[in-house]
């Protein structure tokens, strides 16, 4: 999954999301969790406060009686942290009572330290017990006598905090584990997802591989809804393509022959005018025929460059003309090696490749001494794709690198000894330059000239 990839968007937007709002949702938990403790305890507090009031009162007389039993048996455990107090106020009859478990210490009472209660006349505070442990305190102030004649007590029950954070604590090990796993189960959820959901690009991409490679000709399939309109475009884009090129070779085609007819016929009309004049025109007429084909050639190659998916089988087209070839130069007894591996595609027209091919081989042929050697190779550069890298090398004389720099000049011949018209190596140089590709020449390992091409790979 490369940085720059739509698949690596989709994928860090919804893992840095998960990231960010389980951590918040663990926390609103751990929040909710906590309120819901400290409610349940002041519940708890507020019951038993309830309860002591109920049995200190429970024989009637002037005054609270220590109650027999308050429901908590940590109220009997010295200093457990669970502790109940009754206080009178205003000279209210009776003295201070405690819990077993206060010993001798006495409570805080939340009234005289301005607390104000809540809606049930309870007055909390929280602070340091006895023995320096933390308690939530719960005090109201009960009326035992008459409106005319009131007798206000105080009375406390104070828990320990330490029961309910111990709570807390034991709820955010299971909460934190369960958030890490479903985090970690999203995060892989997603990744799957998002290659799940991006399968059918991968496939659309295939499929345009295939029809550059020459397997097939157009998008196949049922993609998804959402997939099929760019499948259409694509489609149409591939039909447009190579309906135009159709029509630039039929232009071409008619531009040819509208103007093969009225050279044939300047020809003709001075062939057998031998004064100046008319040699004259017929060089000038054997000139424009050699530029107008030079430039057709260079349209019809231009034409077939842009045609999606046409693919050549190196090898097949490197034997059948090596094989052409020996048979042409079969009373020189000329050799022709071949290395090329199996599976080298050019990306472009045959008959381009062939011719080429074919001009450098056959050059190779005229010139050697013996043996013509035309190596294959197939490389992969990152900014250029597949490649392939063609050697022709042959074992003659070769040339200086002013006569290899001459060599590809359009028309130049460097010996009017050998046959041929000096427009091959320029027409090779043509048609790599088409394909975007690059042509030269260099000194053979065998000592005599070495072609070399470059040209696009399947």
């Amino acid at each position: 999954m490369k940085l720059n990839s739509l698949a690596f968007r989709l994928f860090a937007t919804a893992a840095v999301w998960t990231l960010l709002a389980l951590p918040l949702a663990g926390l609103i938990i751990d929040l909710a969790h906590r309120r819901d403790i400290r409610a349940s305890f002041d519940a708890r507090l507020s019951q038993l406060l309830t309860i002591l009031i109920a049995f200190s009162t429970e024989q009637g007389g002037p005054e609270p009686r220590y109650p027999r039993n308050v429901g908590e048996p940590l109220f009997e455990l010295a200093h457990s942290g669970w502790y109940w107090q009754i206080t009178p106020l205003e000279q209210a009859p009776g003295k201070r009572m405690i819990s077993p478990s206060l010993a001798s210490e006495e409570l805080l009472m939340p009234s005289t330290q301005g607390v104000k209660p809540d809606a049930f006349s309870i007055h909390w505070l929280d602070a340091t017990g006895p023995v320096g442990e933390p308690l939530r305190i719960a005090e109201t102030v009960f009326n035992a006598g008459e409106d005319e004649s009131p007798r206000f007590y105080s009375y406390i029950v104070a828990g320990n905090l330490q029961f309910a954070e111990t709570r807390i604590a034991e709820f955010r090990f299971p909460l934190a584990v369960s958030l890490a796993v479903a985090g970690l189960g999203l995060v892989l959820s997603t990744l799957m997802q998002v290659n799940f959901g991006l399968l059918p690009l991968r496939e659309i991409e295939k499929r345009l591989a295939a029809i550059r490679s020459g397997e097939a000709q157009k998008l196949e399939g049922t993609p998804p809804s959402e997939i099929e309109p760019l499948q259409v475009e694509l489609n149409a884009l591939i039909q447009s393509n190579q309906d135009i090129i159709e029509r630039a070779r039929t232009q071409v085609g008619n531009l040819a022959h509208a103007l093969k007819t009225p050279l044939a016929v300047i020809t003709n009309e001075v062939r057998d005018d031998k004064s100046p004049s008319g040699r004259k025109i017929a060089e000038q007429a054997q000139i424009m025929r050699d530029q107008v084909h030079h430039y057709l050639d260079r349209a019809r190659m231009a034409a077939r460059v842009g045609v999606i998916g046409r693919v050549t089988d190196v090898g097949a087209a490197v034997d059948g003309i090596a094989r052409a070839l020996e048979r042409i130069h079969r009373d020189r007894h000329v050799r022709i090696a071949v290395d090329c591996p199996a599976d080298a595609r050019f990306q472009g027209e045959k008959q381009d490749f062939e011719e080429m091919l074919g001009n450098l081989m056959d050059n190779a042929c005229k010139w050697c001494a013996a043996e013509v050697r035309v190596t294959v190779t197939v490389t992969a550069e990152p900014s250029a794709g597949r490649r392939l890298k063609i050697a022709v090398d042959d074992d003659g004389p070769g040339l200086t690198a002013e006569q290899r720099a001459q060599g590809i000049q359009r028309g130049r011949r460097l010996d009017e000894t050998k046959p041929g018209s000096g427009l091959g190596l320029s027409i090779v140089a043509d048609l790599a330059q088409s394909y975007r590709g690059k042509f030269s020449l260099e000194v053979s390992p065998a000592g005599g000239l070495s072609a070399r091409l470059d040209l696009p790979a399947v």
